[in-house]
């Protein structure tokens, strides 16, 4: 029988240390870790984990070689349906011009320009390298159109490779309508949702100075919401902001950045359950300050831990160098840097089907060529992730 064949079991052996975040399955911590241990696969689940001397007959036996096993990581943040290059402006930044939100106007310029075909294939390229990275679940936005019909097929082009597609159509005003942000956000709370609602599970604002403040970013998460899609929000990442209450007060599933923060910002994350995404790529690639991730954790914040890749602020699809900067610069330990880009992810995703290696899980899982997902920061810039599992299939 083919090993796709969902009658057929997998058991993944002589597993050095296995990531499960279940603490009721390992050691009692969040990462519920399971030393020399085994995983069963039946089809595209989770159907057994534990000590690798206990693990029950199956039809195929895979030996993961005293290696450590990690569910695959859930990237909850990026842009990925976009043409054009960015090189210039990071090669100016890097030499001393600060970051703005203007940026974005070069790409949608670029975007809009595009083919469908080259927009789809960009797409299919970055999920191949996230991929090859241990990227076994993603979110992506629309945001680079602006326009009714460039933000509906942004966002159906990204709805045939994911179920988790954001409309962004307020991620800046669009240089055609600079002289009046009023009619675009009637624009983007009308006719546009229309059009890109049914292609679509979530709804975001990029809520900043220079893009949309709260009253308007309000009027679109409300907007969205009525129309079925469910507020995430871009907030407080280049200043402080009403994005972070705000979106507390919407129950948005996630506040993404959340770089300057109040003390009423953090006691506000902590009292619901929007989770704090972090994005430690758009900090490292506009030396911009790190969030402060001690802080949120301390508080009893859930993080999440995402690239935010896109072609201006933070251009790496690669999760293992968030959690590396993470560990680094941002106050996490290894262990809650691993929890936020995987259990994290799945969290602001509102999902509790991945981001986890335990019965009823989906069978999405990375094998490190090293003995701890320690070593996802201790070896910075190293290609460890050896094999991808997805839904049952080995596919890296």
């Amino acid at each position: 029988m083919s090993s796709t064949d969902t009658t057929t079991s997998t058991v993944v052996t002589n597993i050095a240390t296995l990531v499960t975040n279940d603490p009721s399955l390992g050691d009692g911590s969040p990462l519920g870790l399971v030393r020399d241990a085994a995983v069963v696969i039946e089809g595209d689940r989770v159907v057994w984990t534990g000590g690798a001397s206990r693990a029950p007959a199956t039809d195929h036996r895979v030996d993961a070689g005293g290696r450590a096993v990690l569910p695959g990581f859930v990237d909850s943040h990026s842009h990925l349906v976009f043409a054009g290059d960015r090189t210039e402006e990071f090669n100016a930044r890097m030499s001393g011009r600060a970051y703005s939100a203007g940026g974005i106007r070069t790409t949608v310029a670029a975007t809009r320009a595009a083919s469908d075909g080259e927009l789809e294939a960009g797409l299919v390229r970055y999920l191949a390298e996230a991929l090859r990275q241990g990227t076994t679940t993603f979110e992506t936005k629309s945001g680079y159109g602006l326009t009714v019909a460039d933000e509906a097929r942004a966002l159906a082009i990204a709805a045939r490779h994911t179920d988790e597609v954001t409309y962004l159509g307020a991620h800046i005003v669009p240089p055609d309508y600079a002289e009046d942000p009023a009619a675009y956000v009637d624009l983007v709370t009308g006719e546009m949702l229309e059009a890109c609602a049914p292609h679509a599970r979530w709804i975001d604002v990029f809520c900043e100075k220079g893009a949309f403040d709260g009253d308007q970013a309000r009027a679109i998460l409300t907007a969205g919401r009525a129309r079925g899609l469910t507020p995430r929000i871009h907030a407080n990442q280049l200043s402080y902001g009403p994005g972070v209450q705000l979106a507390v007060e919407l129950d948005a599933a996630s506040a993404d950045h959340c770089t300057h923060l109040t003390d009423a910002d953090v006691d506000a994350l902590a009292s619901g359950r929007t989770v704090a995404t972090l994005l430690p790529g758009a900090e490292f690639s506009t030396r911009a300050a790190w969030p402060d991730a001690r802080r949120l954790l301390d508080a009893g914040v859930t993080v999440a831990l995402s690239t935010d890749c896109n072609p201006g602020s933070s251009f790496t699809s690669s999760v293992p160098f968030c959690v590396a900067l993470a560990v680094r610069d941002m106050g996490m330990t290894p262990g809650e840097a691993v929890w936020s880009a995987t259990a994290g992810g799945a969290a602001a995703l509102r999902r509790d089907d991945v981001g986890r290696l335990a019965p009823g899980a989906r069978a999405d899982l990375l094998v490190l060529d090293a003995p701890s997902h320690v070593h996802l920061a201790y070896r910075p810039g190293v290609p460890l992730v050896s094999q991808v599992w997805r839904r049952g299939v080995r596919v890296v």
